[in-house]
């Protein structure tokens, strides 16, 4: 008798070290974590005196994986939360009537002191918990689900390796929107300043020369950010210069535009988009603010105004509801300053906003400094302001000064 209950003892270790085996196999041959649960299912289904299981796993939120035995379909039972103060083996309490009471052992499995799992035992009949070897169930659901830890780990690695390069290749498509020079001559200046938000941004700002006598000079803002707020605005960059190479007129110009971004956004993004054409044979502005925020025109005299004639957003209706192109004559000399909203929506401990007023204020009285300069006083302004607040958007200046002798 002693000696068939040795037998007995040793049958179950060689059993118990044959499913060790196996699962380790499946583990080195780089299986699916379906295809593991699966093998954990059958190897103490076939080896283990366990008649009920139920194994839930921590993801967002706590999954039956897999079960068998059960009355219930424990595939569509919640979990009960209850169970997350046990750190041990522990009975079962069914005092109180709930769907794990077909079980007798619930048993943690946790790595550190972050729980993974939580298994659900049963044997034959309530009397027969005491046969069911918790240690080894303990043992080799912890081999199983570390490693598929481990795999998910591994996956959200290459995912977030895979997020980086494209972070990397939209930031660095990006920079190719903006003009690698602007002009800084006596007679014509340009300078801007750009501040992503993120890695990237969704402004954008340009300079065009379209002869000897006009050049072209824009901002954009796109709704959204990341890769297709970048997608986007790199297609209406490219628009836009094929445009500008088949016409001049505005009208034309715009309303193209407006059919690609819907085309190619349907409707998801909208750009704020502010154009102008100067012609210094004629000294005369031509210019469309697509709600964009206005910028101020200053002219040779100190008067000032905001240049506002134009449309509506672009991307948000498949025709223009309407459309205005704003005419400046008589312009030799000016002062031109432009913006994106994320200037003068940052904000300050008081939750109070920069502002559209804050900004005439330091462009009116400070235009006549160096391009340069102004943008670095603004930016320098804005960040006193903000304090310790971070940006909530990204911020793009573009100015230029004109004088036609």
């Amino acid at each position: 008798m002693a000696s068939q209950e040795l037998k007995t003892k040793y049958d179950i270790k060689e059993l118990e070290l044959q499913s060790l085996l196996e699962i380790t196999q499946a583990i080195n041959n780089n299986l699916s974590e379906d295809a593991l649960y699966k093998i954990y299912n059958f190897t103490i289904r076939a080896n283990l005196n366990i008649h009920k299981l139920a194994l839930y796993v921590k993801d967002d939120k706590w999954y039956c994986k897999t079960h068998f035995g059960t009355k219930q379909d424990f595939a569509s039972v919640p979990f009960d939360e209850s169970y997350l103060e046990y750190k041990n083996v522990h009975l079962i309490d069914c005092s109180s009537e709930n769907p794990f009471c077909e079980f007798e052992v619930v048993i943690p499995i946790a790595h550190k002191d972050r729980k993974l799992a939580y298994v659900f035992v049963g044997g034959q009949n309530s009397d027969n918990s005491e046969k069911v070897n918790t240690n080894f169930v303990q043992a080799l659901s912890n081999i199983i689900i570390v490693a598929i830890e481990n795999k998910k780990l591994a996956r959200r690695e290459m995912q977030q390796e895979m997020i980086r390069k494209e972070l990397e290749l939209a930031s660095n498509l990006q920079q190719f929107l903006f003009p690698k020079e602007l002009p800084y001559t006596k007679n014509l200046k340009c300078a801007a300043f750009y501040q992503p938000h993120h890695s990237i941004g969704g402004d954008y700002y340009d300079f065009i020369q379209i002869n000897e006598d006009q050049f072209l000079f824009c901002i954009a803002d796109v709704s959204g950010k990341g890769i297709p707020a970048a997608m986007l605005m790199s297609n209406f960059q490219a628009s836009l210069r094929t445009m500008v190479r088949q016409t001049t007129l505005l009208q034309e110009i715009i309303k193209e535009l407006n059919y690609q971004i819907m085309h190619n956004a349907k409707g998801q993004h909208f750009i704020t988009f502010f154009i102008g054409i100067y012609d210094k044979t004629l000294s005369r502005l031509k210019y469309v603010n697509s709600g964009h925020n206005p910028p101020i025109l200053i002219t040779g005299d100190g008067d000032y105004q905001l240049l506002e004639e134009g449309s509506t957003i672009l991307g948000a209706f498949d025709e223009l509801p309407f459309l205005e192109v704003g005419v400046i004559e008589d312009l030799k000399e000016f002062f031109f300053f432009s913006y994106t909203d994320g200037l003068i929506e940052i904000t300050n401990a008081e939750n109070e906003e920069f502002g559209e007023e804050r900004v005439k204020k330091l462009i009116t009285r400070h235009y006549n400094y160096d391009l340069k300069e102004l943008n670095q006083l603004v930016i320098g302004e804005m960040n006193t302001f903000k304090g310790d607040k971070p940006y909530k958007d990204d911020v793009t200046l573009f100015c230029t000064r004109v004088k036609n002798d």
